[in-house]
């Protein structure tokens, strides 16, 4: 199977609807994110179909169940899942932020040369950033344990924003050390095409 392929394959599997161009954006961003990653070590996933699944289908899985606004993608690394949910959401603005000046020089480009007008980057650490607005919706992708991630990024939250922790297991261990006050009632669990996570 092409990437082309399993890509539509995949969002059809998820129930999405993204144009063909969008599509096309998606699978330049990946050609992008290899020829970067032969330099700047962004992924260790190298192999064009689970880029498909591990990557965008990972990504793509989290955009129904987001919370409308403005967005902030923290600990972006390659900038997963922040780009293609910009890709995939136009009338979304997001803010891809990563410590890592080689990870914010590739965010950078990917943004100029793929065209997503609707997305910038922050460099530097979370824990230092003071945004001018609060974020409807804070999410981090492996970025740190709840604990952490909680404590870092609650102060990103416009008023009733809410933090999304994408996960590869069920993190039992980390919600037993979640502080007070902090609600992770809601954990949902995503089918995502060809990962069994």
């Amino acid at each position: 199977m092409t990437p082309r392929a399993a890509l539509a394959q995949g969002i059809q599997s998820l129930g999405m609807s993204v144009s063909a161009g969008d599509q096309e954006k998606l699978l330049a961003y990946l050609e992008l994110l290899a020829k970067w990653n032969k330099t700047y070590n962004l992924t260790a996933i190298r192999e064009p179909l689970r880029m498909i699944s591990h990557h965008l289908l990972d990504s793509l899985a989290v955009v129904p169940h987001l919370r409308a606004g403005t967005l902030a993608d923290v600990g972006a690394g390659a900038g997963l899942p922040g780009i293609p949910v910009a890709i995939v959401e136009p009338e979304r603005r997001v803010t891809l932020n990563d410590a890592s000046q080689k990870k914010t020089a590739f965010l950078r480009q990917a943004l100029i040369e793929l065209g997503i007008p609707n997305a910038d980057v922050h460099a530097g650490r979370v824990e230092e950033w003071q945004p001018r607005q609060g974020f409807d919706c804070v999410i981090s992708r492996g970025f740190a344990e709840l604990e952490r991630f909680i404590a870092a990024c609650r102060p990103l939250l416009a008023p009733g924003g809410v933090l999304v922790a994408m996960k590869g297991t069920y993190p039992e261990d980390e919600l037993r050390r979640v502080p007070a006050g902090a609600d992770c009632s809601e954990v949902r669990r995503l089918q995502v095409p060809w990962l069994d996570a």
